[in-house]
């Protein structure tokens, strides 16, 4: 009787079973993707941080071998198993995130086995930003911060000594640039969070001999890098053509090659070459009126150069500059309300000062809070010159980022480029974190840079902001011509300056600079320019659907609903009938 009772318990066990309802391709995709990022940002609670959470804001990375064999052997694991999720049966929001996922980790993976940067760039070590992530945003009391800040000071010396045993010949260009910025990290841990400590004065005698302990164990690092690691700087900087290739189609997303990119950069080129006289010419007339030689009023490039030249001289300085962005943003936020262009964000943006850590890569930054982050200010840094400069070395670039320059900045990088397109993003809502946390560089940097020529097409600026405009897209396109013959193609330093002055008008000073940025990076450069064609590609592609019906503002909070994944699949998104948008 009981073998025959068990029986029939085994027999309804299995027919029970058998009418569970399996798991599904997304749950399983969703499921997957949650436990990957879940792990990834509690072993690297520095970008955690900077995403918005803030369970791990007492710990630094694992910069170890020990640490980057970690990451490789999850990134592995999560392959191979996403490798098992039949994609065509997942929701359209899911079979974009697992795309974009899957690109994201072998991309990681790329890094890790291939490029190998934390061999040869110093760079990876620049402590700083894990320390200002804590005291820039107010997302949780000071004191809480601050002990939290404490506790990473405490594991400054085991980075220091991750560096020390990971780096081993990097190119001299990336250790200068790390010699350089060293002195602005000491000078974040030993003096500037001591504003913060004056707030919460019963933490000062507990941080005392922490905060001298990491001072001098980063000025002991940094006497290291000259005295060690200088010497022995030989490496190459330049990536070359394999590795050059590779990166260049996970940074872009896109399948162009880069044989198709410098094609389309030097077809453009001389279109906004033409561009760029046609808008200068009645300006020349205007500055110029007694020049009336025809031959030099159609020497296109005397009337561009002259006229560019008179405009720099309308230019900010070290003690203005901050302020006439603040008023420029303003400007730029009621000009985008008033011609409807797109839904303004209601979230606060800060122009601030870059702090020195972070200065040698660029002129200016969107900070913007990460997908995660409760209190959602975003600052708009940007970077004073260096104080080992140059009068001449000042005025060039100040000559440069003119006023006319900074209001063209100002929209790149706040109103309505970066901080507007990344609020919207942060907006954007999926089963997974993966479109939060895995944002595509060619959609962000297109929009950007789409924002400069959106804002000029609509009179923004008048002609004076326009020059400035085609200029930057002069500059755009160069940098990506430049980026792949640099570390593909052996441009010498001399050859990238003169293509970047006499092809587009750049003072010696931000030639000089973007020198420096191509060396210290590769193929990011070429993110604008191809970003700025998909982004152009996806308002010519609406406005054919939509032939004589064109609402500006529809169309960019559209194009803006999707987070910011590669143009590629926005391009479908929007082509999908209303009813499967966001599903």
């Amino acid at each position: 009787m009981k073998t025959m009772w068990s029986l029939l318990m085994v027999s309804l066990v299995v027919v029970l079973s058998s009418c569970a309802p399996r798991e599904t391709e997304d749950q399983k995709f969703e499921t997957l993707a949650k436990s990957f990022i879940g792990k990834f940002l509690e072993t690297h609670p520095e970008w955690a941080t900077t995403l918005g959470e803030h369970r791990y804001d007492a710990r630094l990375n694992d910069y170890s071998v020990a640490g980057i064999d970690a990451d490789r052997k999850q990134a592995q694991s999560c392959l191979a198993s996403l490798g098992a999720i039949d994609a065509t049966r997942l929701s359209p929001v899911n079979k974009i995130d697992c795309q974009t996922f899957k690109t994201n980790l072998e991309w990681l993976l790329f890094q890790l086995d291939t490029l190998r940067e934390y061999e040869w760039n110093p760079l990876n070590y620049n402590i700083g930003g894990a320390i200002y992530s804590l005291t820039a945003r107010e997302f949780a009391p000071l004191k809480v911060r601050l002990l939290n800040v404490k506790e990473r000071l405490k594991g400054i010396p085991a980075v220091l000594a991750a560096a020390r045993a990971n780096l081993k010949n990097p190119p001299r260009i990336h250790t200068e640039t790390a010699i350089k910025q060293n002195p602005g990290t000491i000078g974040l841990v030993k003096d500037e969070l001591n504003q913060y400590l004056e707030q919460v004065p019963e933490l000062k005698a507990d941080f005392a001999p922490i905060q001298a302990q990491a001072s001098a164990a980063l000025e002991d690092y940094g006497k290291w890098l000259e005295k060690e690691l200088l010497p022995r700087s030989s490496g190459d900087f330049r990536i070359g053509e394999d590795k050059y290739r590779r990166k260049l189609y996970y940074l872009l997303e896109s399948d162009l090659t880069k044989e198709q990119v410098l094609e389309s950069a030097m077809a453009d080129l001389k279109r906004t070459q033409e561009s760029i006289y046609e808008t200068a010419l009645p300006l020349f007339k205007k500055y110029f009126p007694k020049v009336t030689d025809k031959v030099k009023l159609a020497d296109k490039r005397y009337v561009v150069k002259s006229t560019l030249d008179r405009l720099a001289g309308d230019h900010p300085s070290n003690q203005t500059i901050v302020d006439l962005a603040r008023q420029d943003l303003q400007q730029a936020t009621e000009f985008v309300r008033a011609k409807g262009l797109m839904t303004v964000p209601e979230e606060p943006v800060k122009v601030v000062v870059m702090p020195e850590f972070m200065r040698g890569v660029a002129v200016a930054y969107c900070d913007s809070p990460g997908a995660l982050e409760k209190n959602a200010q975003t600052f708009f840094q940007i970077s004073p010159t260096p104080k080992d400069w140059t009068k001449a070395r000042v005025d060039s670039f100040y000559r440069e980022y003119n006023v006319h320059m900074l209001r063209n900045l100002t929209i790149h990088e706040a109103m309505p480029g970066h901080y507007l397109q990344l609020m919207h993003a942060n907006k954007f809502s999926a089963p997974t974190l993966v479109r939060a946390i895995f944002g595509n560089g060619t959609f962000i940097e297109g929009w950007a840079t789409y924002a400069e020529q959106l804002m000029a097409e609509k009179g923004y600026g008048g002609p004076e902001m326009k020059m400035q405009q085609l200029k930057m897209r002069l500059r755009l396109i160069i940098n990506a011509m430049i980026d792949q013959k640099i570390h593909t193609a052996g441009m010498t330093e001399k050859e990238a300056i003169d293509i970047m002055m006499n092809e587009g008008f750049q003072e010696e000073g931000e030639a000089a600079g973007k020198w420096q940025r191509a060396c210290l990076t590769s193929a990011q450069l070429s993110t604008y320019y191809v970003g700025n064609m998909e982004i152009n590609g996806l308002r010519k592609a609406y406005e054919t659907a939509h032939a004589g019906n064109i609402d500006l503002k529809a169309m960019h909070d559209l194009m803006l609903s999707f987070g910011s994944p590669a143009p590629r699949y926005i391009k479908a998104a929007m082509a999908a009938p209303p009813s499967r948008i966001g599903q």
